[in-house]
């Protein structure tokens, strides 16, 4: 596992800095299928030469453990974690902001001394530097505040405070103040080497279950265990289990009643809108920071910046299925404008274009409840988009 070397603020939708290289070395594959090619030879220039190639896919076949209560499947395994991590940027560390990084940040704190960083200590520290910034500049304007009523009240002089100067500082010339070098510690024990206990590493990777079924079905490389046994889960138990895992919970009397699948499962419905962007080249993360559900990356969080913002809308092919459905679907009931132009103001702050995803969900009247439990049922659902601008006409006179 890798620390990461902090750099400077990122300008700009591009991040790293100096950092781009190595990232562009760490993070070189798109998903976790690796296709490896053979050394030219005169026997592969032959075979090009027909169309044909001797080109082998490398599978991990990762593991991971279904869990019910949080959705999702936890990766425990530390190298599966970062394999699925650096290739695609699938699930997030449970104790980090996204790659999982615990260990690392726990090892620095011990034996590197804080001079490697993480993503996650490099934030704080920006963070915390700016928390600082606004309190040396509060407390700068208050004491050019206070010397000026010194002056009016002994020389009688009204003198208007400045908010810029050589006494105050600017985000462009403000620097932290050095931290004083504390003394080494005196050891409790002379004369005696005492072991370290090692770390243990607490961490998973959680995976959505969109991201777990688009990982076993369409790439083969995840394999879903049983919380319970502990064993494979086939494909069909899966599909079944992550559409119960949104359904209401079954009465007491009732355990082993089959449950009734539902066309406006949620689960059904985001893994629609997650497998089409990642099918077409997206790495799809939450976005629930910026109250929408998805952001789309053209390579990965550690590249750009997120360039659009995802709100999916279901859409109910027949108006009478959503009378009697069980799911209460969010924002399938029409929105209030207030809530619409809150949303792409906020998106529009960070530089996010706003996506309106509607996914039609098909009738029941057409369609027989058998076919939800197999993926088949996925063809039967319709992506559009409608893509919501801010008006400026400041800005767009041109």
């Amino acid at each position: 596992m890798s620390l990461i070397t902090p750099s400077s603020r990122p300008k700009g939708p591009f991040k790293g800095g100096a950092r781009r290289n190595d990232n562009n070395r760490i993070y070189a594959n798109p998903l976790p299928l690796l296709f490896i090619e053979p050394p030219r030879s005169r026997v592969t220039s032959i075979l090009g030469l027909l169309g044909l190639s001797l080109t082998h896919i490398e599978n991990p076949h990762c593991e991971g453990v279904f869990d019910p209560t949080t959705r999702s499947v936890w990766v425990s395994n530390i190298d599966h974690s970062m394999l699925l991590w650096r290739r695609g940027f699938f699930g997030k560390g449970d104790l980090s902001r996204s790659e999982p990084s615990w260990l690392a940040r726990q090892l620095n704190n011990r034996k590197m001394g804080g001079k490697q960083l993480t993503s996650e200590e490099i934030t704080a520290r920006r963070r915390a530097e700016r928390k600082q910034f606004k309190l040396d500049r509060a407390a700068a304007i208050a004491a050019v505040h206070e010397e000026a009523e010194v002056i009016f009240e002994t020389e009688g002089k009204v003198i208007r405070p400045a908010l810029s100067g050589p006494a105050i500082p600017s985000a462009a010339t403000w620097k932290p103040a050095p931290k004083p070098e504390e003394p080494p510690a005196t050891p409790l024990i002379e004369d005696e080497e005492l072991e370290e206990e090692p770390i243990e590493d607490v961490e998973h990777l959680q995976l959505t279950l969109q991201e777990a079924f688009l990982l076993l079905w369409n790439l083969d490389c995840l394999t879903v265990l049983d919380p319970q046994s502990m064993t494979p889960m086939s494909l069909k138990q899966i599909w079944i289990a992550f559409q119960v895992a949104h359904l209401p919970p079954r009465l007491p009397s009732q355990p082993t009643q089959k449950p009734q699948l539902q066309y406006d499962n949620p689960f059904l419905i985001n893994f629609v809108v997650y497998h089409h962007y990642r099918s077409l080249g997206w790495v799809v993360k939450g976005g629930i920071k910026f109250c929408v559900d998805y952001l789309l990356y053209k390579r990965g969080p550690v590249f750009h910046h997120a360039e659009f913002a995802l709100v999916v809308i279901p859409v109910y092919e027949d108006p009478e299925d959503q009378q009697v459905s069980v799911t209460n679907l969010q924002n399938a009931s029409p929105f209030a404008w207030s809530w619409l132009s809150t949303i792409n103001r906020v998106n529009s702050q960070v530089q996010k274009t706003l996506i309106l995803v509607y996914v039609t969900i098909p009738a029941r009247s057409r369609l027989p409840e058998s076919i939800l439990e197999s993926p088949a049922c996925l063809a039967h659902y319709s992506v559009r988009e409608v893509i919501l601008r801010r008006f400026i006409p400041a800005r767009m006179r041109d």
